[in-house]
């Protein structure tokens, strides 16, 4: 799977997919379902790079010291909404608003794309931000309207 990293804007952020062929329901079901469970895990905080006291501890983590109010002692990282997934020929893309959720929320997405196209569904192409010249997204429906207001 090829990932390309385009301009990005982590208010408005549109992911794009590039499919082998066109997607089969259950293959649409699959990447559904992993971004979806991604993004409850960052509408709860969980891609806080703040209170990673575990990743941060190393390998031997027998018997170590976890501070409950680490949490409360770091930024909010909350991601804050997600659009609906949106399909054409080969390509799917969907719309977010990933907050003041940390980057390491792309690392672990790209993670399980990865596994993903590996063992369910061959995807081609991971774009990150940007827009496909050949599919505008004035058009969609799954991006709030709110976000065009200036």
């Amino acid at each position: 799977m090829q990932i390309q990293f385009r301009e990005i804007n982590p208010f408005d952020v549109w992911i794009w997919l590039k499919f082998s062929t066109n997607p089969s329901e259950r293959e649409k079901q699959y990447v559904e379902e992993v971004f979806n469970s991604w993004f409850y895990l960052g509408k709860l905080g969980a891609f806080n790079a703040e209170n990673l006291q575990v990743q941060d501890t190393g390998l031997d983590i027998n018997y170590m010291y976890y501070d409950e109010k680490g949490y409360d002692k770091s930024l909010l990282a909350l991601m804050h909404n997600m659009g609906e997934f949106e399909y054409e020929g080969q390509w799917a893309r969907c719309w977010l608003d990933l907050g003041t959720s940390d980057a390491i929320a792309l690392d672990i997405l790209i993670n399980a794309l990865t596994q993903l196209s590996e063992e369910y569904v061959n995807i081609e192409e991971l774009c990150i931000g940007g827009e496909n010249s050949d599919w505008s997204i004035e058009n969609s429906e799954s991006r709030p309207e709110s976000i065009y207001d200036n």
